[in-house]
């Protein structure tokens, strides 16, 4: 019977783009060739940072700007109405109350006035002045603040980059239970340029991330149990890691559990299961469970077989880079009639995803 495969190799390269704050992101290794009946899932570990869009601005910006880092929670009282006229996309008046509060003191509302300048929201862009808020917060005890302010020293932006201070403010923000600032500080512990490589340190990172409920951070926790990085291997572990970060949406847990799931490895076998995750990773653009899915339906191992379905979502796949010889020669087999039928299938899901 056929299997998925799939490699869990985690990412070892770290890069910090400078164009824009709270973006750090790991560059995993080219993925090693594969024989065609078995082709070869890469994960990616991302950078734990906004997980929300902010809603539409009282004044729309030219340049809109990605987040520094998520809005302070409103676990204080005196910021709920800053906060949530955040929410609303009321940024302005979330700006004038926040003033108001973060001159007498309040630490929730000096990290509104860093976010709020950082990403142009209800006022001009000024790195300067989103970096000086963010500090007063940080030194203020603010968790998110010391997060968002390491993010600008990595970026560059309101200062001269800085990685080691960097490193000083995601340290004390994750001591005091900050995820984002955990993941991102394992990442920097498994790149092991600007900190001295410690799996072992930055698996302990990644838990703590993890447990605090960060996808991404259960997403790469569950490579390490994989692979037995900085961790002994636990394949149980790995896949319960996997299903909570595919329950939260993780793109990339999906398609792993999926695979876990049809091939039975460290999980009892569930092939409608895995199929189900594969579909809606497919939707959701992943060029593996695209090809995944072809594989399964042009076998029709796993799920009645569809050999127009599954080949329109290889030639979809094969847009983004992701071949395989197994399924070209498929296509190759196919009548001209059903050829064109693919093909139509695949141009219309294209231009309307």
């Amino acid at each position: 019977m056929t299997r998925l495969a799939s490699i869990s190799t985690f990412a070892a390269a770290l890069m910090f783009p400078t164009s824009a704050v709270a973006q750090v992101s790991a560059t995993p290794p080219a993925a090693q060739k594969s024989e065609p009946e078995k082709p070869a899932a890469k994960p990616k570990t991302k950078p734990h940072t906004v997980t929300k869009k902010p809603p539409a601005t009282e004044a729309k910006s030219s340049t809109p700007t990605p987040a520094a880092t998520a809005a302070p929670a409103p676990d204080d009282p005196n910021v709920d109405l800053v906060y949530g006229a955040y929410q609303r996309g009321k940024y302005k008046t979330a700006f004038d109350l926040a003033t108001v509060r973060a001159r007498a003191g309040d630490p929730k509302a000096m990290t509104m006035l860093g976010e709020l300048y950082a990403n142009e929201l209800g006022v001009r862009r000024d790195d300067a002045k989103a970096v000086e808020w963010y500090k007063r917060a940080a030194d203020a005890g603010d968790r998110e603040a010391m997060f968002a302010l390491a993010m600008m020293r990595i970026a560059g932006r309101g200062a001269p980059a800085d990685r080691l201070e960097a490193v000083k403010l995601l340290a004390a923000a994750a001591k005091l239970g900050e995820p984002k600032a955990a993941y991102n500080l394992a990442l920097l512990y498994l790149d092991g340029q600007t900190l001295p490589q410690d799996l072992k340190r930055a698996a302990e990172l990644l838990r703590m991330a993890a447990d605090a409920g960060s996808p991404e951070a259960q997403y790469a926790l569950a490579t390490f149990y994989k692979e037995g990085t900085g961790v002994e291997k636990d394949l149980e572990k790995a896949v319960r890691l996997l299903q909570a970060a595919a329950l939260a949406d993780n793109v990339d847990a999906e398609v792993e559990y999926a695979i876990a799931l049809y091939n039975g490895t460290g999980t009892p076998k569930n092939q409608p299961a895995a199929v189900a995750l594969l579909r809606k990773a497919a939707h959701q653009n992943s060029p593996i469970a695209q090809n995944r899915l072809a594989r399964v339906l042009v076998t029709g191992q796993g799920a009645p077989m569809d050999k127009i379905e599954g080949l329109k979502w290889h030639v979809i796949a094969k847009t983004s880079g992701k071949g395989d010889l197994f399924l070209d020669e498929a296509f190759a087999q196919l009548s001209p009639e059903d050829r064109a039928k693919v093909e139509d299938a695949a141009r219309r899901w294209l231009n309307v995803k």
